[in-house]
């Protein structure tokens, strides 16, 4: 009987540090997750051409850097560019080798509502190639600069 009870004691520690641990690890995906219109600003489109100088292939979701010249000052910002997640971007068939750091692109999409340099690119046209990759739906609004 004691070594019964001992074992069921072991065993539901055992579980309830499995269900714990899975718990922690899933509440810090979904909390570091965020809804579109909390960080976009679907009203306010952008459209821009720039040289990628870096992608990151992550989950929750993917980005890339552009640097982008401003034609009137000679400046350059840095916009990050975010994507879907890298399963969904593969399902449009988008591939980790599409965006080439010096690659020169069209990119369209939503800015941040903070202001920021960073945007949710729904749409995207590598120069060299003319190929058009689309991350979200494409906007239907007029487009406007950065």
């Amino acid at each position: 009987m004691i070594i019964r009870t001992f074992a069921n004691t072991n065993c539901v520690r055992f579980c309830l540090s499995l269900l714990l641990a899975a718990f922690t690890v899933q509440s810090g995906s979904v909390s570091a997750h965020h809804a579109f219109s909390a960080q976009y600003d679907a009203d306010a489109p952008v459209t821009f051409t720039g040289v990628v100088v870096k992608v990151d292939w992550l989950n929750p979701h993917a980005y890339f850097y552009v640097d982008v010249e401003d034609p009137a000052t000679g400046k350059v910002t840095t916009w990050a560019c975010e994507l879907g997640s890298p399963v969904s971007m593969q399902r449009q068939g988008w591939k980790r080798e599409d965006l080439v750091i010096g690659d020169t692109l069209e990119v369209q999409g939503s800015k941040a509502r903070d202001g920021s340099a960073s945007m949710s690119a729904s749409a995207v046209v590598i120069e060299s190639t003319g190929q058009r990759l689309f991350s979200r739906q494409p906007l239907k609004t007029e487009t406007s600069t950065p």
